[in-house]
């Protein structure tokens, strides 16, 4: 006959084993994901934009840097704000407006 505590014993010994087991793997996700979240840098584009005819304010760099905090859920070094040339809104723009029209059928 089994005894129960042995059983128990056992148990708790590879519940123990588990948890170093998971230990060790919420650190190696912590290793891979820290540079994810302090890389803001990566986000901007790869090709380089024209500069701003005028400076970024000291506002709109705090508004930009509480949207990265509010997003990666912790504060970033942000090291460049540039401009990045795209017609995607003025064609969503024009999208919307043609969308707006009645058509007469």
């Amino acid at each position: 006959m089994v005894k129960v505590s042995h059983v128990l014993k056992e148990l708790q010994a590879k519940i123990a084993v588990l948890e170093a087991r998971n230990q060790e793997l919420e650190a190696r996700i912590d290793q891979l994901e820290h540079p994810r979240k302090t890389a803001v840098s990566a986000l901007a584009p790869a090709a380089p934009a024209a500069p701003p005819e005028e400076p970024v304010s000291e506002e709109v760099m705090l508004v930009i840097a509480a949207a990265v905090a509010a997003y990666l859920g912790e504060r970033a070094h942000i090291r460049v704000v540039r401009l990045a040339p795209s017609h995607a809104w003025a064609q969503q723009g024009r999208v919307s407006i043609q969308a707006s029209h009645r058509l007469a059928l």
